[in-house]
């Protein structure tokens, strides 16, 4: 039985014993945020983003596995199992390895040399690659028989050569020295298709591009590989210098100088043509797909994460507004729990009148409903709605923040919204999603496809179930990171806590709607479906705001409430008291509470809890303001500092709103006197920035910013 956890240990250079446990915990059903958090002394302190290596490494060597075990059955079945051969499979460490060593016993497809064989020709291959000082044209004049399809001497001559080809495109070393060659010596070429210049200018850059395999970065192979799935561009990855594959194979094939020897000579040169070369670039273009979808994939998380955890507003009253020239401007007014209570459409972009009566409506409605925040979509209209709302005149002091749309769409059209707000059309629905967003993003944004959010790079052209996974690790990470109010949360939100998923979920809120609030935690066990085991897994990240029990507000977990009730009668007080009273918490001298089950990480985190209960680990939220001098891409001049938050972040740069319908782009080059390999070390989504404007194409609507000399 393989070791999964010493190679896993050794790949991930962590301890051996660390992997064990964490491989154990994840075999018995814990998620990822749940090891992170409650089983530290299990896995000697891992982070999630460890444990989650350790997950997703064990997975792709349980393929190897059970692909190696179907390799060898097949090899078996046609009798060709060898002991020296079942040991080379045996100790094949990659999926690469494997499939060269089972491809000379992979049933093939009809192939120019499985015709050969079927034409008896295989013994004259058998000869000629032995390159013996023989007459070989009259070894091969015996295998001429009409009736087979060999009409003459030079066809049995082609024919064995065509298996000779084959052989050696299969031939494992023959495969892995072409295969360092395009390692060190590949060039990633592209060239504009026939009559397509025109239609594909967005990709003129890659008309006539080359550069080393080694060195292209994941974005430039993405934007690359569209062109191609467009019918723009035509990708190649092939050795600088062709010539050398020969000569390399020749050392490998070549062991005389005789006809035999030019015949294999030949042989070569086709199998590497026809076979070799175009299998291992399919192999490189897999590589190179590959390792561009996982840099893309790692930074579409990274802007997740930084989204789902932007600064909430929290329980405000929020007027919404969804901007519209011609259809005019969806508003509506929501609680501090976020329930609609009110939706009207105004059209302030009519006539003066229209816009005055308009203003008037948003006056008296932030009246009536005790407005204190005021979400602006930053789509169409936005910035242009902005400055008639900042012309009210409002009793009392009210927030005006442009909030992204991006995904409201979605949301508004989704079964989640319609069941919702089943009464109401999409535009009332995407201006609640709007406001809801500013009051909380997380629990709005788990509502929509994380694709949706627009916040990737190339999201489209990367592998979905990858993206897909991933992303889900990063809400899950987020939602538990920040943990969910018990008694408030919808389904969505719900599905995303550690061990829950949308079918408790569901139950839930089921049980919520009949029985009303939860009390306590403990009262979760009478959720149908849901176990002692999922009990374990989610307890820890719900909250229970008015629980009786203190703890359950927070994020010790309830099988550490028994250590909390005797730290507290230590210093002669009750929970709430030691949770309420530092001093009493100074007294604890958390080391006397050291068992086999808890070490000092675990009480060292109860301890955190007990002073900021269930505290949110998001940053306090800060209102933004754009330079209302600009409004379009012509009011920019060269060498303008403006504010601007961050929308988007690539690998090679990132995006910033400053105000007008066009994001402008901060590239890695601008973003200060220092060469950055990552944006992320720089500026994070949603941050506020000041930027000076290096270059405005106004044809091209194309925005350069810069953080130099600021």
């Amino acid at each position: 039985m393989t070791d999964y956890a010493t190679i896993i240990a050794s790949r991930l250079s962590l301890g051996s014993r660390q992997v064990e446990k964490t491989i154990e915990l994840l075999q018995n059903g814990a998620t990822v945020p749940f090891i992170a958090r409650y089983r530290k002394e299990a896995t000697g302190n891992l982070n999630e983003v460890q444990i989650a290596a350790i997950r997703d490494l064990l997975a792709r060597l349980v393929e190897l596995d059970k692909r190696r075990e179907a390799i060898l059955a097949s090899i078996r079945e046609q009798d060709k199992l060898t002991p020296e051969l079942e040991k080379q499979i045996l100790e094949a460490d990659n999926l690469t390895q494997l499939e060269d060593l089972y491809l000379p016993y992979k049933p093939k497809r009809k192939t120019r040399a499985t015709v050969a064989i079927e034409k008896g020709l295989e013994p004259l291959a058998d000869k000629i690659q032995l390159q013996q000082n023989i007459d070989i044209e009259a070894f091969a004049a015996t295998f001429v028989n009409a009736e087979k399809g060999v009409e003459s001497t030079d066809d049995a001559i082609a024919g064995a050569s065509d298996i000779i080809a084959e052989r050696i495109s299969e031939d494992a070393t023959a495969r892995n020295t072409i295969r360092k060659l395009f390692a060190t010596q590949g060039i990633l070429s592209s060239k504009v298709m026939k009559n397509k210049a025109d239609e594909g200018a967005k990709f003129k850059s890659w008309f006539d591009w080359s550069e080393p395999v080694a060195k292209v970065p994941s974005h430039r192979i993405l934007a690359m590989f569209r062109g191609e799935n467009e019918g723009v561009l035509r990708v190649k990855i092939s050795p600088k210098n062709e010539d050398w594959a020969g000569e390399r194979l020749d050392r490998l094939f070549i062991k005389n100088r005789n006809a035999s020897s030019k015949i294999v000579y030949n042989a070569v040169r086709d199998s590497y043509k026809r076979l070799l070369a175009p299998s291992i670039e399919t192999e490189f273009y897999n590589q190179l797909k590959a390792r561009a979808d996982e840099e893309a994939i790692k930074v579409f998380a990274e802007n997740l994460r930084q989204l789902l955890l932007a600064s909430p507003l929290g329980q405000k009253r929020v007027m919404a507004i969804d901007p519209g020239f011609r259809t005019g401007c969806k508003v509506v007014c929501l609680s501090e729990q976020g329930d609609l209570e009110h939706n009207e459409t105004i059209y302030p972009f009519g006539s003066v009148r229209d816009e005055r009566d308009s203003i008037k409506r948003i006056e008296d409605l932030a009246e009536a409903f005790d407005i204190e925040a005021i979400a602006i979509g930053n789509g169409t209209a936005g910035r242009e709605t902005e400055e008639i709302v900042r012309r009210a005149d409002f009793k009392n002091k009210i927030i005006i923040v442009m909030v992204s749309e991006s995904g409201a769409s979605v949301y508004s059209a989704s079964e989640v919204a319609r069941e919702e707000f089943p009464e109401y059309d999409v535009t009332v629905r995407g201006a609640v999603s709007i406001g809801r967003r500013l009051m909380d993003p997380l629990s709005e944004l788990v509502k929509i496809d994380p694709k949706s959010i627009g916040v990737g790079q190339y999201q489209h052209d990367v592998d979905q179930t990858m993206l897909q996974n991933s992303l889900n690790d990063v809400v899950e990470s987020c939602v538990n990171s920040v943990g969910v109010e018990l008694n408030t949360a919808s389904k969505e939100l719900l599905s995303y806590v550690s061990g829950i998923g949308p079918a408790l979920a569901k139950n839930i809120v089921a049980y919520r709607n009949r029985n009303g609030a939860f009390e306590s935690r403990k009262e979760l066990l009478k959720v149908e479906r849901l176990g002692e085991k999922a009990f374990e897994q989610c307890a820890g990240f719900l909250r229970i705001r008015e629980s009786e029990n203190p703890l359950d507000r927070s994020a010790v977990h309830p099988e550490r409430y028994v250590l909390v009730e005797r730290m507290a009668k230590k210093v002669g007080a009750s929970v709430e008291q030691l949770m309420a009273d530092k001093s009493l918490r100074a007294k604890i001298n958390i080391n006397e509470f050291v068992d086999q089950d808890c070490g000092l990480p675990t009480l060292q985190d109860i301890m955190k809890e007990l002073d900021k209960p269930g505290l949110d680990p998001r940053t306090k939220f800060e209102v933004f303001e754009f330079d209302n001098s600009i409004a379009t891409i012509d009011d920019l001049q060269v060498g303008m500092v403006l504010p601007g938050i961050v929308t988007n972040i690539t690998a090679f740069g990132a995006f910033v709103d400053i105000g007008i319908h066009n994001d402008g782009l901060l590239h890695v080059s601008q973003m200060g006197d220092r060469y950055v390999k990552d944006p992320n070390q720089v500026v994070k989504i949603h941050q506020h920035l000041k930027v000076k404007v290096l270059d405005v194409d106004t044809h091209r609507k194309r925005i350069s910013l810069t953080l130099k000399g600021l």
